[in-house]
């Protein structure tokens, strides 16, 4: 017994979508390689690795030893997460959704309810990151030494091109799902 969804001209249109081209998949692909540093940095930092940092500044910013060790690896994965999303911008599950998704699965994704999360999240992250590198000399110089306080700005300098990557992709994504091939 199947329970198949009804097909709908929405879903016509969605499975008609014209395939990405190929830098749109080679852009959705680098977003998540773009968080993976920071996302380790944080890692390591959570699993004792010296970063440069005081046993001071460890404690009272980042509440380590303490919950510390529990919140940097969830926001690694939180991270890592919210980046893969924008795979979806170039595969079949953003056009529709898989079929074990509850309630909604099997149905075309809306194109707004793509696009407008992502645009968000494009300008978010652009802006985060931008504004993080204009203050970061001077609130981290005081906290970490000089070695240490160049690499963790080169394992964060990545994050700078997530949200104009995410942009370049969500801009294709919203061409591709006017144009009918």
């Amino acid at each position: 017994m199947t329970t198949d969804v009804p097909v709908s001209p929405a879903h016509v249109a969605a499975l008609a979508t014209p395939p990405p081209p190929r830098w749109a998949r080679w852009a959705a692909h680098a977003v998540p390689l773009v968080a993976l540093p920071s996302s380790l940095w944080r890692l390591a930092m959570a699993a004792g690795v010296p970063v440069g940092y005081s046993e001071e500044v460890l404690r009272t910013d980042y509440d380590l030893p303490g919950i510390g060790y529990l919140i940097l690896p969830m926001i690694s994965l939180l991270q890592e997460a919210v980046a893969l999303l924008t795979l979806g911008l170039v595969s079949q599950w953003g056009l529709v959704v898989p079929r074990w998704v509850p309630v909604i699965g099997g149905r075309p994704v809306n194109t707004w309810a793509a696009v407008v999360p992502a645009a968000l999240g494009a300008l978010a992250m652009t802006a985060i990151t931008v504004s993080q590198y204009l203050v970061w000399d001077t609130v981290e110089q005081s906290n970490l030494s000089g070695g240490h306080r160049t690499f963790m700005g080169w394992m964060y300098a990545p994050l700078l091109l997530w949200g104009p990557l995410l942009a370049a992709v969500t801009v294709s994504y919203a061409l591709r799902r006017r144009r009918r091939p």
